[in-house]
């Protein structure tokens, strides 16, 4: 009598258990995201890093303390410019500098470069026009603005202006594009008018897009400011760092820069808490 062996079941394989611990290469995973408190600890540890960094090439014995002063060498200038020189005035006329050029380009910009997305004519036309000035540095410019427009702030505003506003038209009709054409044919399909599928449709589909390109172009903005107020400006953080440059005062400087750097964080922060009020949809996190 022959016996019956039976196949015993497969045994299934337990998963691996995680690693209990903290793994300092475990930070580094591809796109990976870390939370909000790692966020703010590796923020400061960044400008820690950077003031330390500043401070001890300063105090070092072959850097010349006259051409490259300390973080509270500067910091002290930076005050001393608020409490004695009056350089609020001079933050305020740049700001305001910033915002009026930065809304003209905005109101040339938007428009045609909806145009552009939308409609394939009028890149046609306008692309071959608006792509070559994007590579035209908009500091020669200044001989031709000086002429035109004089010394005064009209000059100043016009730089700021061609420095951003091809880049944006470009932009612009790059965030058009990328509106779905399902959505566009929909509406179509549905009655709507070219009109209100430009306004209704496409704007508001895009306006995210609009805004985010908008925060990132601001920031090239404020990198032609002090070459806007070098030249024959008598106000403004430029026409301050050109004052300091003649009497060798490298603090006040570095504390200019400073302060454009702040602005310009500032402005980018007050954007972001645009973008995230106005488009809370996009933030279901």
């Amino acid at each position: 009598m022959s016996s019956v062996t039976t196949a015993e079941p497969p045994v299934a394989l337990s998963p691996e258990k995680p690693v209990s611990g903290f793994s300092f290469f475990s930070l580094f995973e591809f796109k990976k995201p870390i939370g909000k408190v790692l966020q703010v600890v590796l923020a400061i540890a960044a400008w820690i890093s950077f003031l330390l960094g500043w401070h001890f090439l300063a105090a070092a014995s072959f850097t010349p303390d006259a051409l490259f002063p300390g973080p509270a060498k500067v910091a002290t200038a930076l005050y001393d410019l608020f409490a004695t020189q009056a350089f609020g005035m001079d933050v305020l006329m740049s700001v305001k500098r910033i915002l009026i050029s930065f809304t003209i380009a905005l109101l040339i910009a938007l428009p045609l470069g909806m145009l552009m997305g939308t409609f394939p004519v009028a890149e046609g036309f306008l692309n071959p026009l608006v792509s070559p000035f994007r590579y035209l540095p908009a500091p020669s410019f200044v001989p031709l603005l000086l002429m035109w427009l004089g010394t005064g702030d009209g000059q100043k505003i016009a730089l700021l202006v061609l420095g951003v506003v091809w880049f944006l038209v470009t932009l612009f009709m790059d965030n058009t594009k990328a509106v779905r054409t399902e959505i566009v044919e929909c509406s179509r399909t549905l009655g709507a008018k070219r009109g209100n599928v430009l306004w209704r449709v496409i704007l508001p589909s895009a306006l995210p897009s609009y805004l985010d390109t908008a925060r990132q172009m601001l920031a090239v903005s404020w990198t032609y400011l002090v070459i806007a107020e070098i030249v024959a400006a008598t106000d403004g953080i430029g026409a301050m760092m050109m004052r300091a440059k003649r009497f060798v005062r490298v603090e006040d400087i570095l504390a200019g820069i400073l302060v454009i750097g702040l602005l310009g964080l500032l402005f980018d922060l007050v954007f972001r808490l645009i973008h995230r009020l106005c488009f809370r949809y996009l933030y279901r996190d």
